[in-house]
């Protein structure tokens, strides 16, 4: 089925029912124009009845998707999927609910089994997350889904019936003691097979979510991006037993906010098992899961459900919306590159931040799309927001700043002192700034220009085929990362007059 300009997700959870609407900016360009959540709590009292929905909880169901259906009008969306979870799943009474609310809203509800579900997280972490290996762990209202992600493909999958909803039900509510909350989640965890095992986990799902969020809040994070956050296990695991083994009145001392109040304990009680189970040592935080990768099991259909190499959905999307000057990146980077080699190795610098370079020449322009008065504000703004998918925080970061700080000294408004715990050393980022805003100027009058580089005696010579006559003042004044002289030798004619 083809896919159209715009596309509604809506997921009922056991916990939450949200919506996302997705707009296409192009084939693989696309961004999130609305989202809506609910906290639905289908599931409420179904645990305790062998599954079957209660009134109160579909009542709730009902409401929140029929807001949704308002707003899905009022975006004029073209495709509408709605997939249901563990709630629905293990409901007996569910097919009288899917024609109730098909009859009334005239949304199709499509009831997905835990493998599908944990299939779904997948395609969205391996598209959205810079990490081609690990286990995706989605802990829910009534399930929690494990895949195993091997070179970017799904190697295994498997569904839990494990969730902060149904342990509150279950044990919480009943004043259960520990102990025995502990040996019900143990007999599940028995059932993961053994080649679930890796020290990279991807955390999905709310509680995960708000697990970390309290741990980037106590650390003095200086990044308030969810998505790609990470945290070392042994580094965070006695705040994690803290929060497991806590009475409810003191959750709010632990920073955890108050709508998880009654499912936050069991949800960290399942984390922490899994962890011992996997030999984990690192969460990854997701910030997409089922959602987005239901929406890009459409998109990718045609494409293995990936996207083509080297393309970032990140990346493409900015540029479909924010450079208005397209062209070929191609030449500005193989000129990066080299310089970018060339002075990494006369300046005995190290570390490679090659991606970081390439990815902010890509969106060098974005910043003049409101106007080119602070263009830099504006590109850093952009792409600290909107660059999501597919790179660290450190990388983010390192990209933002280089389209801010773009050839001026690093001390510039302060910001690389602000964020410098996820930036590379001084002496690194300098000589990424040189690079990245010299190779700009360069070309900003033609890509056409042909250039040759060489670094001899402290002098770095930049050879042009064309005239860089309004580039030489501009390049003279860009911040060096040690002090060399620059000579520039172009090729100009002044025809006689």
């Amino acid at each position: 089925m083809k896919l159209h300009k715009r596309t509604a997700i809506i997921d009922i959870g056991s916990n939450s029912a949200r919506v996302l609407i997705f707009q296409r900016s192009s084939k693989f360009g696309f961004h999130i124009i609305s989202q809506q959540k609910s906290r639905v709590r289908i599931g409420e009292g179904a645990y305790q009845k062998n599954g079957e929905l209660q009134e109160v909880g579909i009542n709730r169901a009902y409401l929140a998707l029929e807001s949704f259906a308002r707003n899905i009008q009022k975006y004029g969306v073209d495709d509408i999927y709605c997939v249901a979870t563990s709630a629905l799943r293990d409901a007996p009474n569910r097919e009288q609910f899917i024609s109730w609310i098909e009859k009334y809203l005239d949304i199709k509800i499509d009831v997905i089994d835990g493998k599908r579900e944990a299939f779904y997280g997948s395609v969205a972490v391996i598209n959205l997350l810079p990490y081609s290996d690990g286990i995706t762990i989605d802990i829910g209202g009534g399930s929690c889904d494990l895949s195993l992600i091997s070179d970017s493909k799904v190697v295994d999958a498997i569904s839990l019936n494990l969730g902060g909803v149904r342990l509150k039900e279950l044990f919480f509510d009943k004043n259960a003691s520990i102990d025995k909350i502990e040996r019900y989640i143990s007999k599940e965890i028995d059932r993961i097979p053994p080649q679930f095992n890796s020290n990279i986990a991807i955390g999905m799902g709310g509680a995960i979510r708000a697990l970390s969020r309290a741990i980037m809040k106590n650390s003095d994070y200086p990044l308030k991006k969810i998505h790609s956050f990470s945290f070392e296990i042994d580094e965070y695991i006695d705040y994690l037993e803290d929060v497991a083994y806590s009475d409810i009145s003191t959750l709010a001392n632990l920073n955890i906010k108050e709508d998880r109040f009654d499912t936050i304990r069991g949800a960290t009680l399942i984390l922490i098992s899994i962890f011992k189970r996997l030999n984990t040592k690192t969460l990854i935080t997701s910030g997409v899961g089922v959602r987005e990768g239901v929406f890009l099991s459409k998109l990718l259909k045609n494409s293995n459900y990936i996207f083509p190499k080297k393309l970032n959905p990140s990346i493409k999307s900015m540029q479909d919306r924010f450079d208005k000057r397209p062209q070929n990146y191609k030449n500005l980077i193989k000129s990066a590159l080299e310089l970018y080699s060339l002075l990494s190795t006369k300046l005995s610098i190290n570390n490679n931040y090659s991606k970081e370079l390439i990815s902010a020449i890509k969106l060098s322009n974005i910043g003049k799309t409101l106007t080119i008065y602070d263009a830099h504000e504006h590109a850093f703004y952009i792409a600290s927001q909107e660059l999501n998918y597919g790179y660290r925080h450190q990388e983010i970061m390192s990209i933002s700043m280089l389209l801010f700080i773009d050839g001026e000294d690093i001390k510039k408004d302060g910001l690389y002192k602000k964020y410098k715990k996820l930036l590379p050393k001084k002496s690194e980022f300098k000589l990424l700034n040189f690079v990245y805003a010299t190779v700009v100027e360069l070309y900003s009058n033609s890509n056409n220009i042909q250039l040759k580089f060489k670094y001899k005696k402290d002098r770095l010579y930049i050879k042009s085929n064309l005239s860089l006559y309004i580039s030489k003042s501009s390049i003279y004044k860009i911040k060096k990362p040690k002090q060399f002289d620059i000579i520039i030798e172009d090729n100009y004619i002044i025809p006689r007059i």
